[in-house]
């Protein structure tokens, strides 16, 4: 059990904080380190959901009093549904090993409204922090407001975005609060769920839990039954890109095989809710070929945050585009998940 600094009440929730990791060395100290300072009046266990690290992951993880099991399937999704099915928390909290908790007070942050408002569900940091001394690519993640580029142009990201002055382009109905808005989902949703994402465990195993849990589509299948209502907090989360351009084309390249591979299966638990994304995509293959459109959007950027980073937005849409293609026409011949060999953080 990790401990606190603080005495626990009655009135805060406990929270299960489900990690996966596979070779999460290189983040998984600071991460600790962030979750250990924390001020929260109320009880947390740490879940630690390895694929089979061979490097110091799991003993820094068993130093730092986590709860550490083996999680077969290796993938993140694996990771968090044997995660919900280990907590003993009312509340999940899924924190991937590459980030980091802003302040002392963001767990207390991040359970204020589940306290204050019983309809919430689940909530979720409003930005990822940008800090002026991390790695290059760190920061231009954090100032565009997502891990993909192509969630720009579908418009359903889910952190604020110095291109766009929102944390989101979707239309939804929202009360502002102190310290948090609510928003009500009820036929659209944001990419909500990861990266600091927490959610009462009650909704997760009403919801038919499988091997496996796709982030978004938890609250995307949950809006085709009744309207739900989450909170955006006005905190952010640390979210570490460790590695080089090179690591981002295999993301990339693992982000949009992993779905086509699953997209066909019965893993899967979405809406199919998925028009308003192929126009997004088109949107974003046709601003690739005019190439202005990318320039414009990362002057915009450099206006509202200077930062020589917005150089790479165009240079990461195209090797999105390029990763997107090539991974696409490779599935109508080869039928596979991105391979979890030699994997690190």
């Amino acid at each position: 059990m990790v401990s606190f600094d603080n005495n626990m009440v009655k009135s805060r929730p406990k929270i299960s904080i489900i990690t996966p990791t596979l070779n999460s060395g290189r983040t998984i100290e600071e991460y600790f380190k962030a979750i250990k300072s924390q001020k929260y009046k109320g009880e947390v266990e740490v879940l630690i959901l390895d694929g089979g690290s061979t490097d110091k992951t799991l003993k820094i993880a068993k130093e730092n009093g986590a709860k550490v099991f083996f999680n077969k399937l290796k993938t993140a999704e694996a990771g968090k549904a044997l995660g919900v099915r280990k907590a003993t928390g009312s509340i999940c909290a899924f924190i991937d090993s590459d980030n980091l908790l802003v302040g002392n007070s963001w767990l207390e942050e991040m359970a204020k409204p589940f306290v204050e408002d019983d309809t919430i569900i689940a909530a979720e940091p409003i930005e990822y922090t940008y800090r002026k001394e991390d790695h290059w690519l760190t920061r231009y993640f954090a100032l565009i407001g997502m891990g993909d580029p192509v969630n720009l142009f579908i418009g359903n990201y889910d952190r604020f975005s110095y291109i766009t002055n929102k944390w989101t382009n979707l239309k939804l109905e929202t009360e502002n609060k102190k310290g948090y808005i609510k928003v009500n989902l009820i036929n659209k949703i944001p990419t909500i769920g990861a990266n600091g994402f927490l959610i009462k465990k009650e909704v997760l195993v009403n919801n038919k839990l499988g091997d496996y849990l796709f982030d978004v589509e938890v609250l995307e299948s949950l809006i085709t039954k009744r309207q739900i209502s989450i909170a955006k907090v006005d905190t952010g989360v640390v979210h570490l890109f460790s590695g080089d351009v090179n690591t981002f084309i295999r993301k990339q390249r693992r982000r949009i095989r992993d779905y086509l591979y699953y997209k066909n299966t019965n893993k899967r638990q979405g809406s199919g809710n998925i028009n308003y994304i192929y126009l997004g995509i088109l949107k974003f293959i046709v601003y690739c070929f005019l190439a202005v459109p990318l320039i414009a959007q990362s002057i915009v950027g450099f206006i509202r945050k200077q930062d020589w980073v917005w150089l790479f937005h165009p240079i990461a849409c195209y090797i999105t585009l390029v990763a997107y293609t090539y991974e696409t026409i490779r599935s109508i011949f080869i039928k596979e998940e991105y391979t979890r060999k030699g994997w690190k953080q």
